[in-house]
């Protein structure tokens, strides 16, 4: 997709404001810079999940089973941070210059059946603990596997792409464009996919930092061409989060009664820094 088709999609499909009243609880990862130039580079990176994007207004984000992928691709867990009532943190040390990428990934099972008494039960957990606590020939047993996985990217000294080597399982966001290198009024380029596999026409979004201040949520909506990816000319500096979901989020509600036994819903988020032209 050319600059120009991408203008125009952006102006046909985003700036609809959507109001706060659509706001929801969103979680992320957020880097005090996305390019630190230092002889001894440290970044520190706060986590939450807010109602208000970026604000520390609910709870802090869980930093269980976060991994950092330093710049030659190797992937170790994060370092011991400090978990708040509305707000978790860690400072990274980034001891090669490149890029890095935090990630928090987490797969989760919820279930509801009939017991042999007729009563409904609900089940919420892990993978393990799903095998063991329900079983498998439950009365109208009905299975949501959730695989979900959040991001952000610091670079220290200079940029690299070592650390994007997507791991082929679940949704990700592979970028073409260093995320520590994006400039407003720039083109960016990102790749989807599921499973390994490119997700061509999927739609994804970007929601700008500093939505208590503008009143309305400023979501930019775009999506992926035939070879799951997009070129996206990017707006005004600052802070964005990322967002997709597959397959398309669902209406809130019961669920229909005809409705698959076991479903599979992935979900992606990323923080990212815009820069000034």
């Amino acid at each position: 997709m050319n600059n120009t088709t991408m203008k125009k999609t952006l102006l046909a499909l985003a700036l609809a404001a959507v109001s706060l009243s659509a706001a929801a609880h969103r979680g992320w990862l957020y880097p005090q810079s996305t390019m630190v130039e230092s002889k001894e580079p440290w970044v520190t990176i706060d986590g939450a999940i807010s109602e208000g994007l970026f604000d520390v207004d609910h709870v802090a984000l869980k930093l269980d089973g976060a991994t950092v992928t330093d710049p030659d691709g190797v992937a170790t867990p994060a370092p011991a941070g400090y978990m708040g009532k509305q707000r978790s943190t860690f400072d990274l040390r980034m001891t090669k210059n490149g890029t890095y990428k935090i990630s928090i990934v987490s797969r989760n099972v919820m279930a509801s059946y009939k017991d042999k008494t007729g009563e409904t039960k609900r089940f919420r957990g892990s993978e393990e603990a799903y095998a063991k606590e329900v079983p498998a020939d439950a009365a109208e047993l009905k299975t949501t596997y959730a695989h979900q996985r959040l991001e952000t990217f610091v670079s220290a000294n200079k940029t690299s792409d070592g650390a994007f080597k997507p791991s082929g399982v679940g949704l990700e966001m592979i970028p073409l464009t260093n995320p520590t290198d994006l400039r407003a009024g720039e083109t960016a380029r990102w790749r989807f996919q599921l499973d390994g596999k490119p997700l061509p026409k999927f739609a994804f979004s970007l929601i700008p930092g500093g939505v208590r201040y503008r009143g309305v949520l400023g979501e930019v909506r775009l999506e992926t061409d035939a070879k799951g990816e997009a070129a996206v000319t990017l707006p005004a500096a600052g802070m964005y989060w990322l967002n997709a979901g597959f397959p398309a989020a669902q209406a809130k509600g019961p669920a229909p009664a005809d409705a698959a036994a076991v479903t599979r819903r992935y979900s992606y988020a990323a923080t990212l820094e815009v820069l000034p032209e």
